[in-house]
C-alpha cells in the first residue's frame, strides 16, 4: 500500500514541478535533430506529391518541431510552406521560394510523422494546411 502511495506522491511532484513525462511530446531543435530533418523532407516530398499544384511548395520557416517516444518517434512539425517557381516532375532542381509574396502565397502546414529508422519505415499520418 506504500509503494502505491509514493510512487502517486512522486507522480505528483514531477508534475508540479514542470518535468515532462515519458511518453509526452518534447520540443526538438531542429538544426541537430537529424530524425526531424528526415521526418520534415519527408513530409514536404508527400505534401507536393498529394498537392494539385503544378508548382513546388517548399519550406520557408520552420515554425516548432516536437517528437514523443512510441514504438518508434512521432514527429510533430509545423511550418511555413510557399510556392517555388519549379513545375513538378522537374529534374531534381533545387528550387528557392518566389521572393514576391503574391507569387510565393506563404501557407502553414503542420505534419505529424511517425518514424521506425530499424524498419526503414517512416509514414505521414496526418497532414494539415
Amino acid at each position: 500500500m506504500w509503494k502505491i502511495v509514493l510512487l502517486v506522491l512522486a507522480a505528483v511532484i514531477a508534475i508540479g514541478s514542470g518535468e515532462k513525462l515519458v511518453g509526452g511530446f518534447q520540443d526538438v531543435d531542429y538544426n541537430t535533430d537529424e530524425g526531424a530533418m528526415n521526418a520534415l523532407n519527408f513530409s514536404v516530398v508527400q505534401h507536393n506529391k498529394a498537392s494539385n499544384d503544378v508548382y513546388l511548395s517548399q519550406v520557408a520557416e520552420v515554425i516548432k518541431v516536437q517528437r514523443q517516444v512510441v514504438a518508434g518517434m512521432n514527429y510533430v512539425i509545423t511550418v511555413k510552406m510557399a510556392k517555388t517557381p519549379c513545375r513538378k516532375g522537374s529534374a531534381n532542381e533545387v528550387c528557392a521560394i518566389h521572393q514576391n509574396p503574391e507569387l510565393a502565397r506563404p501557407y502553414q502546414c503542420t505534419f505529424t510523422v511517425w518514424s521506425r529508422p530499424w524498419l526503414n519505415d517512416i509514414q505521414l499520418t496526418k497532414q494539415e494546411c
